[in-house]
């Protein structure tokens, strides 16, 4: 919080009036981490095949630890199942003794198929909130959408309102050998995904929204650049998170030992304009390695 006031030393300058004024700041920390497969699945467990086995204790008390770390007002997640397995993590987070969030979403994807769903934690209440299942792209002569969709939330600070969109874009595996790692689906979604926030949020109304999730892509990549920049319109810039050694991946893929950076937090310009400087972080440290394949980001905005 900021602080100005005049001191009783003032008042014999002007003594017919006393004046006293305050401004002040609410800090907002927003925070996105993809759970890896916080479910129910086939996995490698301590080098042991299990089947339907849920995701190990020790990967739960090691996000829990992050959380807790972190300790952010509003927390985007990514790959966590169903509806239940958001509960159990906001009771062990109770029992653990935080950070308690009294504001929770959880989100049914648009494919009945898919299992890793989107959600959120918030110790902000919402003003409101936005599902999207239904941004339709053309894909190989027939038409796709986003199989995890996207979950719109706007939030009120200190009388200032704002947005954070939350989403996961299609992964690299590809059932088709003609887009390999699917690189045009991925595109042709974040696409429609953009055309909504332009739609709704048009740049010449200085919006303020975060684009936060897991985009499967790199920061050169198509998918990436569509969120970016229209011609010579900037939609958002990317925040630029870095861990304490400075690094910036935030994907491991263990079986080929290579390091990825996949998540951002994308902001309008003049989202951008309101962040803390120097608060844009990557989560590091044992229970970044624990907890999943990806590392948690966050930043703070002052409102």
């Amino acid at each position: 919080m900021v602080g100005v006031s005049l001191s009783l030393r003032s008042i014999k300058v002007i003594p017919w009036f006393a004046l006293c004024f305050s401004l002040s700041a609410e800090k907002i920390r927003v925070a996105s981490f993809n759970l890896q497969n916080y479910l129910i699945m086939d996995r490698v467990v301590e080098g042991k095949w299990k089947r339907d086995y849920p995701k190990p204790e020790k990967e739960k008390r090691a996000l829990r630890a992050i959380l807790k770390e972190v300790n952010a007002d509003v927390v985007a997640f990514q790959e966590i199942g169903k509806r239940p397995f958001l509960n159990e993590l906001w009771m062990d987070l109770n029992v653990t003794n935080g950070p308690i969030y009294p504001h929770a979403i959880w989100m049914p994807p648009g494919d009945p198929e898919e299992v890793r769903h989107l959600a959120l934690f918030s110790k902000i209440p919402f003003r409101a909130i936005r599902m999207h299942r239904d941004f339709e792209f053309p894909y190989f002569g027939g038409r796709k959408t986003p199989d995890r969709g996207v979950l719109e939330v706007t939030f009120e600070s200190n009388g200032i309102k704002w947005t954070l969109f939350n989403l996961h874009l299609k992964s690299k595996w590809t059932e088709r050998k003609d887009d390999p790692e699917a690189t045009i689906r991925r595109e042709r979604e974040a696409r429609a995904i953009r055309n909504y926030l332009r739609k709704s949020n048009p740049p010449q109304s200085n919006p303020l929204y975060l684009v936060v999730g897991d985009f499967n892509d790199h920061r050169n990549s198509a998918p990436l650049r569509r969120f970016l920049q229209v011609n010579d319109t900037v939609l958002t810039s990317m925040v630029p998170c870095e861990d304490s050694r400075g690094h910036r991946w935030t994907h491991h893929w263990g079986k080929a030992d290579s390091y990825s950076r996949f998540d951002y937090i994308l902001a309008t310009p003049q989202m951008l304009t309101r962040q803390v400087a120097g608060s844009a972080k990557i989560v590091d440290g044992p229970h970044s390695i624990l907890a999943s394949d990806h590392r948690m980001i966050f930043a703070d905005f002052q409102f």
